[in-house]
């Protein structure tokens, strides 16, 4: 079961006091999930939040073409269903996990009441989705790119949203080549043919399945490191 320590190591809940987090806490409910299951449905209702405790997972949407779009991706700590849960809105996107996921759902009443009360927990939460909107604008930028650019960029956030360090070098978890395809933004055999390139370079590590960034300096070059 999710403690308040353990809420309160999140950054977005660390201004809280005990009182507080229980609040947060209060009728919350634990879920495990398999890689590929939808957690939310885009245009579905919100009624609830969610906090992800463990593994990662996509947030996506479709084209009028009905291809697939990975607007960003969600890790351990990180907070998602928010927006709809708060301005009554249809849910804007499906998240999907990538892996394997443990997942706490929360309820909106306290989270919102705490949103107006408590000046700290509001900035945090700002901060949240200042960052996510950075994210966002990368990815945006970043769709003229070359191939190489594209597929570097997406492992090292891939490596980060797996990380609890926020580590570009960390192990990715093994995912199917056409996941980091749609990550990168790019066609199945472009992200294979580049990839194979990355690893005869020493620039991409592999191990069982698990992908690592060797080498950032082909990321410094090209401006992706902060």
């Amino acid at each position: 079961m999710l403690s308040r320590d353990d809420l309160q190591a999140i950054a977005l809940f660390e201004s809280l006091n005990d009182d507080q987090l229980d609040q947060i806490l209060d009728r919350h409910r634990e879920s495990a999930h398999q890689a590929d299951q939808v957690i939310v449905m885009e245009q579905d209702w919100g009624e609830s939040l969610f906090l992800l405790c463990d593994g990662l997972a996509k947030v996506r949407t479709y084209t009028a073409d009905g291809d697939e779009v990975v607007m960003s991706l969600l890790g351990a700590g990180d907070v998602f269903g928010e927006m709809a849960a708060l301005d009554g809105e249809a849910r804007s996107a499906d998240v999907v996990a990538l892996t394997p996921l443990r997942l706490v759902k929360l309820r909106v009443p306290p989270f919102a009441a705490l949103l107006e009360k408590e000046a700290g927990f509001a900035l945090s939460f700002a901060k949240l989705e200042a960052a996510r909107l950075r994210d966002l604008n990368r990815r945006f930028a970043l769709q003229t790119a070359d191939a190489t650019t594209r597929l570097l960029d997406s492992l090292a956030y891939l490596a980060r949203k797996s990380s609890s360090q926020n580590d570009p070098q960390a192990t990715i978890p093994p995912l199917a080549q056409m996941e980091i395809a749609l990550i990168a933004g790019l066609a199945r055999e472009t992200a294979s043919r580049t990839l194979s390139k990355l690893r005869t370079r020493g620039t991409v590590m592999e191990d069982n399945g698990r992908l690592r960034l060797a080498d950032l300096k082909p990321l410094e070059k090209r401006g992706l490191m902060p």
